[in-house]
């Protein structure tokens, strides 16, 4: 990849510091760091995002399905599982 944007900031001295002493101490330059450091962030925020709108959609579509009457209890659930428990357990 072709590495022709400069990224300039401004920090405090002693975090940079702190920064090119632990990229050196692990042989590393602090730019590739730095770039690792923006490729992890910018997955992290997506793959966020991308779970944020699945548990959306999820949700809408427990709703719709509760509007539309299919939903149960949680005293239904609570007694349907129960009964798969004690099956389980006596299978074990």
């Amino acid at each position: 990849m072709s590495k022709e944007a400069v990224f300039t900031m401004k920090l405090e001295s002693e975090l940079r510091d702190a920064f090119m002493a632990e990229a050196e101490a692990a042989h590393r330059p602090a730019s590739q760091v730095v770039r690792e450091l923006m490729r992890d962030f910018v997955r992290q925020q997506r793959e966020t995002r991308e779970y944020d709108k699945f548990l959306r959609r999820k949700v809408e579509a427990a709703r719709s399905s509760v509007r539309a009457g299919r939903g149960r209890s949680n005293d239904e659930v609570e007694a349907e599982f129960a009964v798969r428990r004690t099956k389980a357990t006596r299978r074990a």
